[in-house]
């Protein structure tokens, strides 16, 4: 308990009280509090200190005074890790790809916050929840020095060469190994014949993986050939790992496929510091930080209205030439998603 001199007048010490009250507890809001927790999907934070997260976390601290306590794991791993603290909630913003955001909604882990800025968000990319802050595609990469010319289709992938030398990270558990389920479902034209495919697929398939950036760098180093991923993450660390080249497999079209894959970003329920985790929502959004999704992130700007120009721009817009982007059903696919688990392990004996 705090001592007062006794000096004081009762009003001065009444004064006193409220002032701490109000700055020390705050109660739910955590008005005096200078930290926030943030749970994330990898592929935004860099560990040489010069990813998206790195320049945010700092500049936002500088702004507010309020620093960010970093967590990180696959996008199904941190919404369960959410689940289970439910009744003691750590986290005060959740970042996490879809279908895992609107799991995280429908499971009652989010509460409602439009951040300034979200309005500029296309309405698929947002709702009362969440806004997604950086867009991003699921992307395959491979190593450019035993495999200088990446395979063109899925079923190329089933060539002998390739056993033990393709891993994708585990649908249902990480974002972009739930992407590859989805985006095989595209591609084959439903769930039998996609599943049909990777059960195939696995004669040659490393097996599971929590996280699809332990992935990287297994690539890189030729201990993988041909591994999942997504366009930001990816195209962020060639400057560390310059032996991965990213591509796209063809299905039945015979045309490069990829899913919009963005990080979506939500106000945790009942989160010890909201009105902190307000102002770094904002701070997401704002449009100082959205031109960086690409010239630091290695992304895509969540908000229409910034355009970047810079040499990340450039060199994003011709990896993705001429690849058909589709944008799923999420809501459906959130709904379904275990049936999609079940069969895919059913499939693949994982």
């Amino acid at each position: 308990m705090a001592r007062f001199p006794r000096s004081l007048t009762a009003s001065a010490l009444g004064a006193v009280v409220l002032a701490a009250t109000l700055t020390g507890c705050g109660g739910t809001s955590g008005a005096g509090a200078q930290e926030i927790t943030v749970y994330s999907a990898d592929g935004l934070k860099a560990e040489d200190g010069s990813g998206f997260y790195d320049t945010v976390f700092k500049e936002f601290r500088e702004k507010t005074g309020i620093k960010v306590k970093y967590v990180e794991g696959g996008s199904g791993e941190m919404v369960q890790r959410l689940a289970r603290e439910k009744s003691r909630t750590k986290a005060d913003v959740l970042v996490t790809l879809p279908p895992f955001i609107q799991q995280a909604d429908g499971k009652g882990l989010l509460a409602a916050y439009s951040p300034a800025g979200s309005e500029k968000v296309p309405a698929g990319d947002r709702a009362a929840t969440w806004t997604s802050v950086v867009d991003n595609y699921l992307c395959f990469i491979h190593n450019t020095q035993e495999l200088k010319t990446p395979p063109k289709t899925w079923d190329d992938l089933l060539d002998a060469r390739f056993k033990g030398k393709v891993q994708y990270s585990t649908p249902g558990v990480a974002g972009d190994g739930t992407a590859v389920l989805v985006k095989a479902i595209h591609d084959f034209g439903g769930k039998d014949a996609a599943m049909a495919y990777l059960g195939k697929l696995q004669k040659n398939n490393v097996g599971p993986s929590s996280s699809t950036g332990q992935l990287a760098p297994k690539t890189d180093k030729g201990e993988l050939l041909v591994a999942n991923g997504d366009v930001q993450m990816n195209y962020a660390n060639m400057k560390s790992m310059p032996h991965q080249g990213i591509f796209f497999p063809a299905g039945s079209s015979g045309k490069p496929t990829t899913l919009a894959l963005p990080y979506a970003a939500g106000l945790v329920e009942n989160a010890p510091h909201t009105a902190q985790a307000k102002k770094f929502l904002d701070f997401l959004l704002s449009e100082e930080v959205q031109r960086q999704a690409s010239s630091v992130a290695g992304g895509f700007p969540a908000r229409t209205d910034v355009k970047a120009t810079d040499k990340n721009a450039t060199a994003l817009a011709e990896i993705m030439k001429g690849v058909e982007i589709f944008r799923p059903d999420w809501v459906e696919i959130d709904k379904n998603l275990a049936s999609y688990v079940d069969a895919w392990k059913s499939a693949t004996g994982s």
